[in-house]
């Protein structure tokens, strides 16, 4: 009789998986033309000339089938597909707003992992207008509508109008986008994990610089974003099937690939909701 193999029991999350990630596309616009992916795809008979290289004598039609490997050949930036932006990326410092005064910001590989599978919170912003900027009672408004008091390290993710856009070359100039004021409101009550399922956290730029064009205020410019030298906070961007979640009573996973001294690391993003 065969030994009985010894074996860890898988650890098991209660709940129905709702994948709230954007795959990373070659094909579906999702950035503008300099930031956009390129994939190339070498087939199982290109892995088969590959193997036959490593082994000599092999030929490649020896193989079963002829055929090896399948492998992929990707260029893109770290902020490419749903991903997790790191305090670094918003500024070299952070916590002015904070007692203890400014330190370094944390790149992606320094986050606490803690920090990544908690509770979740959405907010439904679908109905406000492409480049608006939401306010600290815009969010207020929303929780008392939802009937939620935030926690520390909730997760908050907000839905825009960008999601209906996935896929257009418009995509990056849709959706409502979180300013300074909103982002504060929400790290002054423990938040330090956001996302969003528009191209950006802050308000698409070419509703900014038309902003900028009338006012001439640099205030204006990536305000959510510069809100983390204020107070440091994660965000995710250009997440997907948020309008599928209840506004709350789900918890989202959502660990960044650990890439060294990087702004920001990939992100497969999932909420779980109860059975």
């Amino acid at each position: 009789m065969r030994a009985a193999r010894h074996r860890k029991d898988p650890v098991m999350i209660a709940g129905r998986l709702i994948d709230i990630s954007m795959p990373i596309s070659a094909r579906v616009i999702t950035d503008p033309p300099p930031m956009r992916p390129r994939i190339s795809y070498r087939a199982h008979t290109d892995g088969a000339h590959d193997i036959a290289a490593i082994f000599p004598g092999l030929l490649p039609k020896q193989l079963p089938d002829a055929e090896g490997w399948a492998v992929e050949d990707v260029t893109l930036t770290t902020h490419s597909g749903s991903h997790m932006d790191a305090p670094w990326h918003y500024h070299s410092t952070t916590d002015h707003a904070e007692a203890s005064g400014p330190r370094p910001s944390p790149t992606i590989d320094q986050a606490p992992l803690d920090l990544f599978m908690r509770p979740g919170v959405k907010l439904d912003f679908r109905h406000l207008p492409d480049g608006q900027v939401v306010s600290a009672a815009d969010v207020e408004a929303e929780l008392s509508r939802i009937g939620h008091a935030l926690a520390p390290l909730d997760i908050v993710l907000v839905n825009t109008s960008a999601a209906a856009a996935y896929g257009d070359p418009d995509f990056h100039n849709r959706g409502c986008g979180m300013g300074r004021e909103a982002t504060l409101y929400l790290t002054e009550r423990g938040v330090q994990v956001v996302g969003t399922d528009a191209w950006s956290w802050d308000a698409p730029f070419s509703f900014t610089a038309a902003r900028f064009a009338r006012d001439g205020d640099p205030a204006v410019i990536w305000e959510g974003h510069k809100a983390g030298r204020e107070r440091a906070y994660y965000q995710m961007e250009k997440l997907q099937n948020l309008e599928a979640l209840p506004p709350t009573g789900f918890t989202v996973i959502c660990f960044p690939v650990k890439i060294e001294a990087a702004s920001a690391g990939w992100v497969r993003a999932v909420a779980v909701l109860p059975q």
